[in-house]
Order: structure tokens, then sequence, then C-alpha cells
């Protein structure tokens, strides 16, 4: 059967059967025409989400630059959906779009090293520590640890969320590249998301869970709030009634806290 008769199988019935439609087809035939179709259906999602990174970001970042480094997570995501796992395309799409655009900002590397560095010694600092007590690390308690005052830990964090790109788009390889994993994808939305029929990865899946699960409630709010609901710094600011650069630092101590969970989990997994 060719595409031009493909697609016209589902010209009856609601928007969502016609687009389900055009998914089964997509993913029995891997026509290139449907796929275009795709692409042009979805790519207004792109600028949606370039103009949400946009806004938490410096002025010198494009927001054309943005966009096309989008189109490429774009294409990632038509080719990588699965129907199966019962996920709208546009939840899923969004998380691999915005990772492509932070691919491509970590790649103009216009971060500090010295930023990078302080960012790097206060995720093994939360590492040591929470091991340790076995729970979430208070501000004095790392800032202890790491001989800083309070108020100086403080402005550190400030300096660090408000210059470094961390993320939850980053990616935790257990070994291959068809094993990836985005943590992104990991949280866990009101509705829920159908696990991996992967045995390891859905060991990684539940530890990143419970990682989450195990943030201070403000932190694990700004996360839900940002990847899911895919709001601002400044509108999640609003929702809380604390400023954007506060809302800017719970996004980025939650991500030090993740990435040091599962950096000591790691080696316990594989």
């Amino acid at each position: 059967m060719h595409s031009s008769q493909l697609c016209t199988i589902a010209i009856g019935g609601s928007a969502e059967e016609k687009e389900n439609g055009l998914w089964r087809q997509y993913q029995l035939t891997r026509d290139s025409k449907i796929r275009d179709r795709l692409v042009e259906q979805y790519a207004p999602l792109v600028k949606y989400v370039a103009g949400k990174v946009a806004a938490n970001l410096p002025a010198s970042v494009e927001y054309d630059d943005l966009v096309g480094y989008g189109v490429f997570g774009l294409f990632d995501a038509i080719e990588k959906f699965d129907t199966d796992k019962h996920v709208k395309f546009k939840t899923y799409a969004v998380t691999r779009i915005r990772g492509a655009m932070y691919d491509h900002l970590r790649e103009m590397d216009w971060v500090p090293r010295s930023v990078r560095q302080k960012a790097k010694e206060i995720e093994q600092a939360v590492m040591l520590l929470e091991a340790r007590l076995g729970r979430p690390a208070s501000d004095s308690e790392i800032a202890s640890s790491m001989n800083l005052r309070e108020d100086e830990f403080s402005h550190l964090m400030s300096k660090i969320s408000s210059t470094a790109i961390l993320s939850l788009n980053d990616i935790w390889n257990p070994g291959t590249d068809s094993e990836k994993l985005c943590i992104g994808e990991s949280i866990e939305s009101p509705r829920g998301l159908n696990p991996d029929s992967s045995v390891e990865k859905e060991e990684i899946r539940r530890v990143i869970k419970q990682a989450i699960n195990e943030l201070p409630e403000k932190e694990k709010k700004v996360l839900v709030l940002y990847y899911y609901e895919n709001l601002t710094l400044r509108e999640i600011g609003q929702i809380l009634e604390v400023t954007e650069s506060r809302i800017s630092q719970l996004h980025t101590k939650a991500i030090i806290r993740l990435k040091a969970k599962l950096t000591s989990c790691r080696k316990g997994i594989f």
C-alpha cells in the first residue's frame, strides 16, 4: 500500500483517532512522507519549547538557534516514540526537544570553568553528606561540610543557578547507546508513565523515582511544574509566591541532589 493511500485511511473519526492512525501508519511503514507530515504537525511545539527555555537563559542565547536545534529533538522524538506506552507524543517530545536545546548550549561551553567546578564540588559534598545522613541535607549542613558560612553558600548557589546549565535532560547511560535513559522521562507525572519492559531500565527508573520522591517538597514541586507542566521559572515563582531567582536556586539544588544521589547509587546497580 502506498503512503498516499495510507494517509487517507483515517479521514473519518475524531482528531485523536486520525492522529493515532497516522502514528500507526508511520510505525508500520517508516514512510518519509508520513514523517514529514508529523514534523509539520508538531513544528509549533518546537517554538513553544524554545520560548520556555529562552525565558530562563541569558539574552545572549539566540531564540532561533534554540528552534534550530529543537527540530533535531523533534526528529529524534518521532523516530523513538512508542505508541504502545500510551503516553501522549507531546509529553514525550517536549523532553527530547528540550534535551536537544540543552545539548547545543553545552556545546557552546559558555559556562565559566570556575562555576562548573564549584557545581561539582557542591555535588560531591551533597553526595557524601546525604549518604551519611540518610536524608536530604539542609543548606546549613552543606555549607558547614564545605567550610562555608551559610550566606557564602547561598551566594555560591545564586551564582551557579544563574549561570550553569543544569537539567534533567542529562542522560544516565548504563551501557550501550540503545539503553540510554533520560532522567527527565522518569519524573512521575500525575498520570504516571508505563514502565519499560527492560528489567535493567526499570531498576534505573525505580532508583531515579525514589531519588526524586526523597527531595524536599518544594524542590520536587519545582521539578514537576517545570518538566511536566512546562512552566517557566518565573511562572513557577508566581504560583509558589517566591522570586524567580529563588525558584532557580531550588531547581539547581534539586538537580545537584539528584546527580549526587544517582552517582552514589550507580555502583550498586551495575
